[in-house]
């Protein structure tokens, strides 16, 4: 059993999570036909990218509200290599945290349902002249709320 990336922490609400279906392409794979380590990054995004428009924290969500969701931290655990055409599956979850930031973690399996690769991202909530935002904007509370309460599917 692989250690946590993020803190469980008793009376959150669960995560929230989203699948993302994918093959892999020629583009990604290196000399030896597997993928470049640095293709990673781009697969997360996939399922970052899905989760947001799932439960309404998309980029353009956030940018509307005059927020940007810079990365400050990724990490990646490689543990089983994907080959060119190996259809693979990409699970996002975003993990609750009482502060102004999202936490997501990433589980990449391959066919046969083995983990390949996990890893993790934090995102921090800036305002549009790169202020770190300590207290979150209203959209996110409510958001956040609304996560709380189970009103979220």
């Amino acid at each position: 059993m692989r250690k946590p990336y993020f803190r469980i922490q008793e009376g959150v609400p669960q995560p929230l999570r989203c699948t993302v279906e994918r093959v892999v392409r020629f583009e990604e794979v290196d000399a030896l036909g597997i993928v470049w380590h640095g293709r990673y990054p781009s697969y997360f995004e996939d399922g970052r990218v899905l989760l947001g428009e799932k439960y309404g924290l998309g980029y353009m969500d956030f940018y509307h509200q005059g927020v940007v969701t810079p990365i400050k931290q990724m990490h990646i655990d490689y543990n089983l290599p994907l080959r060119f055409g190996d259809p693979f599956t990409i699970e996002a979850i975003l993990h609750w945290t009482d502060a102004t930031r999202l936490n997501h973690e990433f589980i990449l399996r391959n066919a046969a349902g083995e983990i390949t690769t996990t890893g993790y991202s934090v995102q921090l909530l800036m305002d549009q002249q790169q202020n770190v935002l300590v207290v979150a904007p209203p959209f996110f509370e409510d958001f956040r709320q609304r996560w709380q309460a189970g009103d979220l599917s």
